[in-house]
């Protein structure tokens, strides 16, 4: 497992990448946009900035990281033929996921893996747009991956005993902590997590208590280090809304179902930190927490 390729270069991609890159892989970063190919590399050369000032990197254990990452706009550019595994970490879309497994298990040699950081979507449905089910995993790595130690193995319902293995080695190779868990929606973290958001939500938007207050209960009270609304923010409002519609669907039990607030506020483009707003106001860089205005 030494050659890598890397689909999406958004937040968990380039993370995904700056991970395996620093632990020796040579890594192909695929995306379409230009742009989001070069704010990777910025945001993973910063993140290696920050190693270094806590003494867990050198310079040149840097620049040999940032060597081992190729970015490319085309997956047919990418040498792509060459790998011994690819990391699927595009948008929580399952159409789009479809297509770049379908384009995927085209490009790649028969006997790569072909995996899939998706926190939700079904790792079933995503091997049959291919021919090679049997060799097709989830990878679901956590934010922010260089510093969380989890990831969820998943696997699908054809997914071979070797295949599991060969990932759970590699993981615990990257200094990571894996962990297995079957295919059903949500899998274990976002079948948890998710639904303590939506309850949060529905606690503010029922006007049982205000942003800060319900995050200062569950972190005080719960020991949690950051409060479920910010992490919301945090994670994408958008993001956490596509996950609890897979668990609805999936399960068709309405526990599931998605805070109206929630809905509303992906509607009107509140969508937390990546659009400067969500539960709280990001436009000062966000190193002090302003609750956003009215809810409801």
């Amino acid at each position: 497992m030494y050659h890598i390729a890397v689909i999406g270069a958004g937040t968990m991609g380039n993370g995904i990448a700056h991970v395996f890159a620093m632990n020796g892989h040579t890594v192909s970063l695929i995306d379409l946009n230009h742009a989001m190919l070069d704010k990777a590399m910025t945001t993973i050369a910063g993140n290696l900035d920050r190693m270094i000032k806590k003494g867990l990197l050198t310079e040149e254990q840097k620049q040999s990281t940032l060597a081992n990452i190729s970015t490319f706009s085309k997956i047919e550019d990418s040498g792509i033929e060459k790998v011994d595994l690819a990391i699927e970490a595009a948008t929580e879309n399952a159409d789009i996921k479809l297509k770049i497994f379908a384009s995927l298990d085209k490009e790649c040699k028969p006997d790569a893996i072909l995996a899939s950081n998706t926190s939700s979507i079904s790792i079933t449905k995503i091997a049959a747009a291919t021919n090679r089910p049997d060799k097709v995993i989830g990878m679901h790595f956590m934010n922010p991956v260089p510093v969380m130690k989890l990831v969820e193995i998943i696997n699908g319902y054809a997914t071979s005993a070797q295949t599991t293995q060969t990932i759970a080695e590699l993981t615990k190779q990257l200094g990571k902590i894996p962990v297995e868990a079957n295919d059903y929606p949500g899998f274990v973290a976002n079948r948890i997590l998710m639904p303590m958001i939506n309850e949060a939500i529905y606690t503010l938007y029922e006007g049982v208590a205000g942003v800060a207050e319900i995050d200062t209960v569950m972190k005080l009270g719960m020991a949690h280090p950051m409060g479920p609304l910010q992490l919301a923010d945090f994670i994408g409002l958008d993001v956490c809304l596509s996950i609890l519609k897979v668990l609805h669907d999936g399960f068709g039990n309405p526990k599931y179902a998605p805070c109206p607030l929630l809905v509303n506020m992906v509607t009107a483009g509140r969508l937390g930190i990546k659009s400067g707003e969500g539960f709280y106001n990001y436009s000062g860089g966000g190193k002090e927490l302003v609750v956003s205005g009215r809810f409801g």
